[in-house]
């Protein structure tokens, strides 16, 4: 079973995408699931896990929909006011596929937004409801995510895009490095090797993700790391097919059983699919 462990989907005409603009142009444009099959099929995918995209009800919703209907779509990754009665919203977006929720963390100015009582008494509560918390952030979040494992171990946590490393050259930091070994002390948290291409940028290639890909095998390792393509957000600076095997290419050093949980085991076991 091989699992793309995030992708998006959206109707622009929803008007809730608040982050497209000028430099998401190429992608700003409806694009479903009839979109994705192709590309899912050629790469021999067999499922994947819906992430969602804009910060409303509407939009969890709106996922909820699309995953009544497409057998493709394995999980949905929501998103609630943590803020706001979280109860209420529960029942609100309730669905057999819904898996978890994202807050988007590196939305937020403040860095140590999660740490807020309110936004705690929330999660406590989505991880009573037996959800997950994908994880949207950057370097500058890792010890607030941190602090967030070791005070609710009972909350499964995964990195998004490996925490969207910093590019210089190829050589993603210190910094980086050291708070991604410190999360992958907790049990509980796994990590997306996603979106890495939008993060390097022009030139990207299996040589120039290498220090992250290394770095994350040797602190999270195949069994805690799952592989997503962030398709269609992937199309700024890729393609499905090419990042695919570049991750693959990647993985050639792993074991058979290895590469499985990288392309699909991880995923199965984290969102319960």
């Amino acid at each position: 079973m091989t699992i793309d462990a995030h992708q998006h989907f959206w109707r622009v005409s929803r008007g809730d995408y608040f982050w497209m603009d000028e430099g998401t142009a190429p992608i700003q444009r409806d694009l479903l699931p009839g979109d994705l099959a192709p590309l899912a099929r050629a790469g021999g995918i067999n499922g994947s896990v819906l992430v969602q995209a804009a910060p409303t009800i509407d939009e969890t919703l709106f996922l909820k929909d699309i995953a009544e209907t497409e057998p493709f779509v394995r999980a949905v990754v929501g998103w609630i006011d943590l803020e706001g009665d979280v109860d209420v919203q529960l029942e609100r977006i309730a669905h057999p596929k819904l898996r978890g929720l994202r807050p988007m963390l590196q939305d937020i100015e403040q860095t140590d937004w999660i740490a807020r009582p309110d936004v705690r008494n929330g999660l406590r509560k989505v991880a009573d409801a037996g959800l997950r918390l994908d994880a949207l952030i950057t370097p500058r979040h890792l010890s607030t995510i941190n602090a967030l494992a070791a005070e609710m171990p009972e909350l499964p946590i995964v990195i998004d895009h490996c925490a969207k490393p910093q590019f210089d050259g190829s050589d993603p930091g210190d910094t980086w490095r050291r708070g991604i070994a410190m999360l992958a002390g907790h049990p509980q948290v796994t990590c997306k090797l996603s979106g890495l291409a939008n993060e390097y940028g022009m030139g990207w290639s299996a040589e120039g993700l290498r220090p992250v890909f290394d770095h994350v095998m040797e602190t999270f390792g195949p069994s805690r790391t799952m592989w997503g393509s962030d398709w269609p957000v992937l199309e700024l600076a890729g393609d499905y097919a090419g990042w695919l095997d570049t991750a693959r290419r990647l993985a050639e050093d792993l074991s058979e059983g290895e590469r499985g949980d990288l392309f699909g085991g991880t995923a199965t076991r984290f969102y319960d699919l």
